[in-house]
């Protein structure tokens, strides 16, 4: 099933030969009940999937909504419209998961900085973080290459830290009290006020 299918990238590369493909992705926009843009995170630029007229059942078209998920197969031909040189008709649409067009935040228009902060595990399929994250995956592998050509390893230290993750924090305690002699509280336990750590400002 997901074998077959070609990224958007890569099928954006080829020329249209009338070539048979699958393709699977989210819906950014469905328009005229006709036309798709479909996207699967592997390029910032849509593909028009085609659906034409009278070939798809109504059922099925209302359930293509923004961010639904899709399984396409068809045939690539150039494209007739401007701004894209191929584009999908389709002869098989299915849906692999369905998406509320009410309740999914994120539709086709432009949104703020300070909204997509709210929606963190979406911003991924936004146009501006998709952008910016590719930058950073780009200069961060450049780094760890030049490294690596070198013959550095890299490797995770343990890091000390004031944050308790997952219980961690349970396992041992960094203090400058003397382990034998350390001031108690009235009930025994040890008096962690007077440690070096307390009493610096935060």
């Amino acid at each position: 099933m997901f074998n077959k299918r070609i990224k958007i990238k890569e099928l954006l590369a080829q020329d249209a030969q009338e070539q048979e493909v699958t393709v699977m992705g989210w819906v950014r926009t469905f328009r005229n009940n006709q036309f798709i843009a479909l996207n699967d995170g592997s390029t910032n630029t849509n593909l028009q999937i085609v659906a034409e007229l009278g070939k798809f059942d109504e059922a099925l078209l209302k359930r293509i909504t923004t961010s639904a998920s899709l399984k396409v197969t068809g045939i690539a031909v150039p494209s007739l419209g401007k701004g894209q040189k191929m584009e999908i008709k389709a002869n098989l649409i299915e849906i692999l998961g369905d998406s509320d067009a009410e309740a999914y935040p994120l539709q086709p228009k432009k949104h703020s900085l300070e909204f997509l902060r709210e929606k963190a595990h979406l911003r991924f399929r936004t146009n501006t973080f998709g952008s910016v994250f590719r930058v950073r995956h780009a200069l961060a592998f450049a780094v760890h290459k030049f490294f690596n050509d070198k013959g550095f390893v890299y490797l995770h230290t343990p890091i000390i830290t004031a944050s308790d993750a997952e219980g961690a924090g349970e396992m041992f305690r960094v203090t400058t009290l003397p382990f034998e002699k350390a001031p108690k509280n009235e009930d025994g336990s040890i008096n962690f006020k007077e440690d070096f750590l307390e009493d610096r400002p935060t």
